[in-house]
């Protein structure tokens, strides 16, 4: 069930490797991944983040114009505090310092090139299923608030 959740969430993949991206998303079209969005311009992803709205976002460090590090301080300003936006870094930078400033940063996971797909593809689940259950939670939440509302006025007190 979960899994046919995740095959629906919107991916927003960037790397300015091509050859990168069409990896990425065969595994996402093996896995039955329908919504993504690519660019291999770190230029663009403030745009189609506004206009994707992607659930997860796989992002590349080392590109021309801006590094994966500055993509993800101009995402800071667009996500709401307190809301989990999970960032999945996939880089060639083998280096503890960048693995440490990545994740500071706001990565939520982080994994080495060249990739091992079938760990690709379980860090992808990993890091969609706290937006699933959050966005369930949040429907949940609302559905109780509404119910308890109406509820109260039935409700005798017991002495």
């Amino acid at each position: 069930m979960i899994d046919s959740i995740l095959e629906h969430a919107n991916i927003l993949i960037v790397d300015d490797q091509q050859a990168n991206i069409d990896v990425l998303t065969g595994l996402l079209d093996a896995k039955g991944y329908t919504n993504y969005a690519t660019t291999n311009d770190s230029r663009q992803v403030i745009n189609l983040f506004e206009e994707f709205k992607p659930d997860l976002l796989m992002l590349d460090l080392n590109m021309p114009h801006l590094t994966g590090f500055q993509v993800m301080m101009q995402l800071k300003v667009l996500i709401p505090a307190n809301t989990y936006f999970p960032i999945l870094v996939l880089t060639a930078d083998i280096t503890p310092e960048s693995k440490k400033k990545a994740l500071a940063g706001g990565a939520s996971d982080f994994l080495t090139k060249p990739f091992d797909l079938l760990e690709v593809d379980l860090r992808i689940k990993i890091c969609l299923k706290p937006v699933i259950f959050t966005s369930n939670w949040e429907t949940k939440t609302g559905f109780w608030k509404k119910r308890l509302r109406k509820e109260p006025k039935n409700l005798k007190r017991q002495t």
